[in-house]
């Protein structure tokens, strides 16, 4: 990257203080019109007395006035302290913290195995543009994102757990009678190879198998389709005509210079599936029991429980932020031409 490049960094990375206070003020709102008290959820006793919810709502802070309790919020935000869960009696940040590596790993896996399968398959379609195998990568993507991602998970586990026996139990990350890698990373695939753990490795491997294809099965579709139209535009360019017909390598033609053109949309396409597959992840953590930031935040939802709420919300924004600033920086070094207008 050269100096324009990283003064184009600056000025996202700079934008986004602005955006976390408006994340803090929309978060803090968020988790007061949902239903339900914390206060009288908490409240002990078979019988519970006014005092009682008066007591919790106190030690909750939640007896200030809104005003009060947002600027409370907002500056404990910015020491780090975002609460203390009400379900787990731990800091939220520590359960974010232990929890997120497992929704991370998921994630990638689920990314980079969609890259590694819709990238070749879109330049093969857009190359072979109306022949079978167009059709068939097409019939393909529209498989992918016609059912819903709990279906595909259910339909996953019955095949492969329940019929064929080649899966492991579907819950957590894994097996109980294998003792797991020392915490290194948080990510149990990259921790049990530094430590030369191949019985966690296998098992991690094969419990992360089932989520991480049921997630890719809907990126799949978007990024393959993507990439296909935008290689058929940049294929029909007098350029790439050009230097066809001047008889050059086909990787050349194709991988150097057509597809370095396409990625622009591509990249636009992934980063949305990336932001999508962090948040939207809750539904295939809770079907495998996978460990993750999204179970968490759920299980607080159905309990009141406000801290773990707002700090999943907050977190979801953060990684949205910093996707999309990491989306602008790809432009700026694919495209030198997006780097003239930050100035």
């Amino acid at each position: 990257m050269n100096r324009r490049a990283w003064r184009f960094a600056a000025q996202r990375l700079a934008a986004l203080l602005p955006l976390l206070l408006g994340v803090c003020v929309f978060t803090f709102v968020l988790v007061r019109v949902l239903p339900g008290d914390p206060a009288v959820y908490y409240a002990t006793g078979p019988v519970q007395s006014q005092e009682e919810i008066d007591g919790v709502r106190k030690a909750l802070g939640l007896d200030k006035s809104l005003p009060v309790q947002l600027g409370n919020y907002v500056f404990d935000v910015f020491k780090g302290d975002l609460g203390r869960s009400l379900t787990t009696g731990q800091p939220v940040t520590d359960d974010l913290q232990r929890r997120f590596p497992a929704t991370l790993e998921l994630t990638l896996s689920s990314l980079v195995l969609a890259l590694l399968l819709a990238i070749p398959l879109g330049i093969v379609a857009a190359v072979r543009a109306g022949s079978w195998i167009d059709h068939a990568v097409r019939l393909i993507g529209t498989l992918g994102v016609s059912m819903p991602a709990f279906v595909t998970g259910v339909i996953l586990i019955l095949v492969f757990f329940f019929r064929l026996d080649w899966a492991p139990v579907p819950i957590d990350r894994i097996d109980t009678f294998i003792a797991a890698p020392n915490r290194v990373t948080g990510f149990l695939l990259a921790d049990s190879l530094l430590q030369g753990n191949w019985a966690a490795f296998r098992s991690a491997l094969g419990h992360l198998a089932l989520p991480a294809l049921t997630m890719t099965a809907f990126v799949l579709a978007p990024v393959m389709r993507t990439t296909r139209a935008s290689m058929l535009s940049v294929l029909s360019s007098d350029y790439i005509r050009t230097a066809r017909a001047a008889g050059m390598d086909w990787r050349k033609v194709y991988i150097t210079y057509a597809l370095r053109n396409a990625m622009v949309p591509v990249i636009t396409v992934v980063g949305l599936m990336l932001s999508y597959l962090i948040g939207a992840n809750v539904v295939v953590e809770k079907v495998f029991a996978w460990p993750g930031v999204g179970s968490y935040a759920l299980n607080a939802l159905l309990a009141s429980d406000y801290a773990p709420v707002q700090g999943y919300v907050l977190l979801m924004a953060i990684s949205f932020i910093l996707i999309n600033m990491t989306v602008d920086i790809l432009y700026a070094v694919i495209d030198p031409r997006v780097q003239g207008d930050s100035e």
